[in-house]
């Protein structure tokens, strides 16, 4: 049995780096005036979806004036100290990226029987969209299949900042900003313009699915775990839902907000290496977007069962990034298609295994490692606004825009560091994929596995 060790420092984050993070803005320069006022009123789902098991995860929304966490601002609270492997710092207004999940948003001037009617349709749209999502059976909108050049975006360029900290410090590299500690164990940048689109990626996950877990983790978890909890979205509306629990994030990074309910720790760790928690002691794990980061998914499975309590549960969100056809028109020469044969080859050059979460491998891996109750769960993410359900075209519209943006991002790495390419080779591939993914015809969509499964109670 591996050893905790404590020999990785946390030193304070240095006051020229803290940052308030933002809300990731929805791709208005994207989107026509009536879908953007569809994307108003489908932003925050308030319908449940029920797991596998009849468990319902999501909560009623507050009342708008019920009682709130109450949040201070304390300018010593800001490090990173193992001793509590907490950051606080909280304030109840200006919150930057945070915002209460689930909170109702209003739009209009008061109720009418024409606004519930709108709301019954909104919630059929949603349920649809669930439906389709996971049935594979999303219905194609004929009047939006073709090439989507109207939908565009504009194309960012990152910038960068030193830190003075060791420790803390970034490198960069093609222009790109990577983490420091622990160089060259993930491979994407870190960047604020990367922040932005990972947080991007929450809301469109959030879209789709209408809640944070499938789990059935009961009403009071008390200690959960967020696995490579980048800008740290997930772990702060967890944070603010589970009042009661302490939510702790690790990533390689320290890029979360200044701005956190103080009931959220976030610390700065490889989850690759051996863990300094407690044996017995997460009533929660989570992991999302992880797949293209973790290289052993055995070992960190068996690390996560070892530190659960027994009855606990361990929830992966992944997507499979490699497209689908749902019409079967895209052959293998496709330029997104080339994409992202390349990305795997140059992954797995770097010893990630990019089909990990594919073809039920990671619930195999759970099973096979000593969890129980292990489900999963496939929906499918249109790239692309070919969908006919509002929700889901929105969500494809969301995806699409991730993808766009980070296109550079997602290359730069594996086809520099894995494949040996220049990154002026990265920029010519990149013109032609740019171009495809405008193209609807092809009714591309990505599945998204979500697994979970339960320690043992009498482990």
């Amino acid at each position: 049995m591996e050893q905790p060790r404590n020999d990785r420092a946390t030193p304070e984050i240095p006051a020229s780096r803290k940052r308030k993070a933002e809300t990731p803005p929805p791709p208005d320069d994207s989107i026509p005036s009536a879908q953007l006022a569809s994307l108003k009123e489908h932003h925050t789902p308030q319908q449940a979806l029920s797991s596998a098991n009849g468990h319902n995860s999501l909560v009623e929304p507050p009342s708008p004036d019920s009682g709130r966490p109450s949040y201070s601002t304390d300018d010593n609270s800001s490090t990173f100290d193992r001793s509590d492997m907490s950051q606080a710092g909280t304030s109840s207004t200006s919150l930057g990226r945070y915002s209460p999940p689930y909170q109702q948003q209003h739009y209009g001037h008061g109720g009418s029987a024409l606004d519930d009617a709108d709301e019954d349709r909104d919630e059929a749209e949603e349920h649809a969209a669930v439906e389709q999502a996971e049935e594979g059976s999303i219905v194609v909108d004929s009047d939006d299949v073709g090439s989507d050049a109207g939908y565009e975006t504009d194309t960012h360029t990152s910038g960068s900042t030193s830190l003075a900290d060791s420790v803390r410090d970034y490198i960069y590299e093609n222009g790109r900003r990577y983490h420091k500690f622990r160089e060259g164990r993930y491979n994407f940048p870190n960047d604020d313009i990367e922040q932005q689109r990972e947080d991007m990626k929450h809301t469109m996950v959030k879209m789709l699915c209408g809640q944070l877990y499938f789990a059935p983790i009961g009403k009071s978890p008390q200690q959960i775990l967020d696995i490579g909890t980048g800008t740290g979205i997930w772990a702060i509306e967890m944070g603010d839902e589970f009042e009661s629990a302490t939510v702790l994030g690790i990533d390689l990074s320290p890029i979360q907000p200044e701005w956190v309910p103080p009931n959220v720790r976030f610390m700065v760790d490889d989850v690759e290496s051996p863990w300094l928690h407690n044996r017995n002691f997460f009533d929660y794990i989570h992991s999302r977007h992880t797949v293209m980061a973790i290289k052993d998914w055995p070992k960190l499975m068996r690390r996560a069962l070892e530190h659960l309590r027994p009855g606990g549960w361990f929830e992966m969100q992944e997507v499979h990034h490699f497209p689908i056809s749902a019409n079967k028109s895209m052959p293998p020469e496709h330029p997104v298609a080339q994409y992202w044969s390349l990305i795997n080859q140059g992954l797995g050059n770097l010893g990630i295994n990019f089909y990990a979460c594919a073809n039920g491998n990671l619930a195999n891996m759970m099973r096979e490692n000593g969890f129980v109750n292990v489900t999963e769960r496939v929906l499918q993410i249109p790239i692309g606004t070919w969908p006919k359900n509002k929700v889901l075209k929105t969500v494809g519209l969301y995806w699409r825009t991730i993808l766009t943006d980070g296109i550079q991002a997602i290359a730069l790495g594996p086809l520099t560091r894995g494949c040996g390419w220049s990154p002026q080779d990265v920029e010519i591939l990149l013109m032609e994929v740019r171009k495809a993914y405008k193209d609807n015809s092809s009714l591309m969509y990505m599945p998204l596995h979500i697994i979970y499964g339960q320690k043992p109670p009498n482990y």
